[in-house]
């Protein structure tokens, strides 16, 4: 619930109800996520115009339970050691379907469209020729999916290495260099060291570094490329987050 975390949720929610195309969000969080949001709303007079539904993460965190479980995604979370209540998530794609044989599908005059999609689930079909086909034969094998963990504010945790095991991206604040470990000790905070030492104990993918601190600014003693290197010590496949950085999430066991 720090401010660098939160303030910029209250004009994202207004954002979404004026372009007018949002059918409803749940948000998750911490216990005062909720009092939060309603207070900013009603003190700047804002209406949303579309349903909003805040769930709190604590008691899933502290039994370690399924926060999200839809079609396509598993979401967990697990608390962190900090000075107030904070989580890290983890989002975890269910396996995807073999790829498609396109091929064969057009060796055998099957006609494009919804037929393919419902042999790619791996659905039977019946052509309107009467021929039968089963979508296990159009299928390679199932492709694992993809994994990324975000680790908000905190000190080295084994909880997080618990739940960052495999993932194939790990995003983790370094607020610290490792020089200033005492600083990151009385503020609960990681250094870059300790993040690439969750990556390593997790066995994840990749490691990007977030939220480091602006004494950290190019032209400084230090900058955020010492602080990148000590990682990279550690952890070779490690970067800096930056604004608008995008990234493919290739999962370790298959490439796609």
């Amino acid at each position: 619930m720090h401010g660098d975390h939160l303030f910029g949720l209250p004009g994202l929610l207004a954002s979404l109800g004026l372009a007018g195309n949002s059918a409803g969000i749940d948000l998750y969080g911490p216990d005062p996520l909720e009092s939060y949001i309603n207070g900013v709303m009603a003190s700047s007079s804002s209406r949303i115009g579309y349903p909003i539904k805040i769930h709190r993460v604590r008691e899933f965190a502290k039994k370690k339970t399924v926060l999200i479980d839809d079609d396509d995604f598993l979401v967990s979370c697990c608390p962190l050691n900090h000075r107030i209540p904070a989580y890290a998530y983890r989002v975890e794609q269910k396996p995807r379907p073999g790829r498609f044989d396109l091929e064969l599908a057009q060796k055998l005059n099957i006609p494009p469209g919804p037929v393919y999609s419902a042999l790619q689930r791996g659905e039977r079909v019946q052509l309107e020729d009467g021929r039968i086909f089963e979508g296990k034969e159009f299928c390679g094998p199932s492709r694992p999916g993809k994994s990324m963990v975000y680790c908000t504010d905190t000190l080295f945790s084994e909880s997080v290495v618990e739940l960052s095991k495999g993932a194939d991206l790990l995003i983790h604040e370094a607020t610290y260099a490792h020089e200033d470990a005492d600083l990151a000790y009385q503020r609960q905070h990681s250094t870059s060291t300790m993040a690439a030492q969750t990556a390593t104990e997790a066995d994840v993918g990749q490691l990007v570094l977030t939220h480091l601190s602006p004494r950290y600014a190019p032209g400084n003693r230090i900058t955020p490329h010492d602080l990148l290197n000590e990682a990279k010590a550690i952890f070779p496949n490690t970067l800096l987050a930056k604004d608008f950085l995008e990234l493919e999430i290739k999962p370790r066991c298959n490439s796609s």
